[in-house]
């Protein structure tokens, strides 16, 4: 059994295509449409026509796990990692088939999950390797369709929002002035991004020239890296695994400072939106069961604002929330680990923006102690995050309230079109 090397991306090419982006449509399942629809068919199947051919004609639970036990017979994968597969796939499969909608049956999931691992085995024949600025795939290998497939196949749009879409439009307007843009978010699964892109589907520009601040799990857990390679990212090394391995850590401060150096040339250009997480990492639920945005780094959130008032474009600073745990709940704790379960759920997710943050109104009390106004800083954007991320939870689980919210909407309804 021959595992194919999948072509590697040259880098003018996806240059190429990144220029051409905005004017690509983001592929988007509304709620009244089912998998089958043009708009999600016809790109699975001009994926399915490009698989290795052991994967091109895999439509079953039993047809995908014979293929996953001959590939560990023939010594082309670790057990343990086809073990994750497996469970992975029925965790998807249940979601996707539990879903209700029409065309979701176990031949989509089957074939989704195809998609899925003939990337992920891919990077056994040939890794990629992230540089400290990852410009998103779209050629030979539409890496961004690819994650907004597998995200979109478990988003319930009926039951998601979009908060404060005057402020996405305001943010919108900044970048085409050149202008740049740094949401400070909170962080709950893998799958962010892909909900990130889906739920702003009527605004292009954000959706899909986003860059994400990246940490190690993103761009090195083999299951994680072929849809990071999908989107624009920042390639940085948290304080939470700087000693995980003594001796690389030089090597991942060297990193990080060519990291610093990309972000500050971007920023020179202008036009840039960049998401960031000062958490460091994804929420966990509490000790009673429930959600909240994880506390803020002060010392993430001055990187930001530094950089934003170094460059020679005029810079601006959004908190906003983001409701999504339950698609892809992470596990209850850090696991510096790799590979760990994917659990999946077809469920409702959001989004919201709180107002500009007003640095200098922010950081006045502190009367010029730096330390103080890191503290005053961060504190300021999680406390708006927390107050979007109380009203979001409200409004995807109480249908009745929100509907008498207007800062709470659909914008890939046709209720709002």
């Amino acid at each position: 059994m021959q595992l194919r090397q999948r072509a590697a991306p040259h880098q003018g090419a996806a240059q190429r295509a990144a220029a051409a982006s905005s004017r690509r449509p983001v592929v988007v399942r509304r709620a009244s449409v089912g998998v089958q629809d043009a708009a999600v068919r016809s790109p699975l199947e001009a994926d399915l026509q490009h698989l290795n051919p052991m994967w091109a004609t895999v439509d079953s639970q039993a047809k995908f796990f014979g293929i996953l036990d001959k590939l560990v017979e023939a010594g082309k994968c670790p057990p343990q990692l086809v073990d994750g597969f497996k469970d992975f796939y029925l965790n998807y499969r249940g979601a996707v088939v539990g879903s209700g909608a029409p065309g979701a049956d176990e031949a989509f999931a089957t074939r989704v999950q195809a998609t899925i691992a003939d990337v992920v085995f891919a990077q056994f024949v040939a890794p990629y390797t992230f540089p400290s600025f990852h410009k998103r795939i779209l050629e030979p290998y539409d890496y961004y369709t690819f994650g907004q497939r597998y995200v979109g196949s478990l988003i319930d749009f009926s039951a998601s929002v979009l908060g404060h879409a005057e402020r996405a439009a305001e943010i919108d307007a900044r970048l085409a002035a050149g202008h740049n843009v740094v949401l400070l978010a909170n962080h709950q699964t893998e799958a962010d991004p892909g909900v990130f892109a889906h739920m702003l589907q009527a605004y292009p520009r954000l959706a899909q020239e986003v860059i994400y601040v990246a940490g190690d799990r993103v761009v090195t857990d083999a299951l994680c890296k072929p849809f990071s390679m999908g989107r624009n990212l920042f390639c940085v090394h948290s304080k939470k695994h700087m000693d995980d391995v003594p001796e690389l850590k030089a090597a991942k401060q060297d990193t990080n400072r060519k990291t610093l150096v990309a972000m500050g040339r971007a920023l020179g250009e202008g036009g840039k939106l960049i998401w960031i997480a000062p958490s460091g990492g994804r929420d966990r639920p509490r000790a009673d069961g429930t959600w909240a945005p994880d506390t803020f780094d002060p010392s993430a959130v001055e990187l930001m604002r530094n950089l934003l008032s170094r460059s020679k474009q005029p810079g601006h600073i959004y908190p906003m929330a983001m409701w999504s745990w339950k698609l892809m709940p992470p596990p209850p704790s850090v696991d510096k680990k790799l590979g760990e379960r994917r659990l999946t759920n077809y469920t409702g997710v959001g989004i919201s923006f709180a107002g500009e943050l007003d640095v200098d109104a922010i950081t006045a009390p502190a009367g010029g102690d730096k330390e103080a106004a890191q503290r005053l800083l961060a504190e300021a954007a999680h406390a708006a995050v927390t107050a979007e991320y109380a009203a979001l939870d409200r409004a995807i689980t109480d249908p009745d309230w929100r509907a008498g919210q207007p800062a709470f909407s659909q914008p890939w309804s046709s209720k709002h079109a």
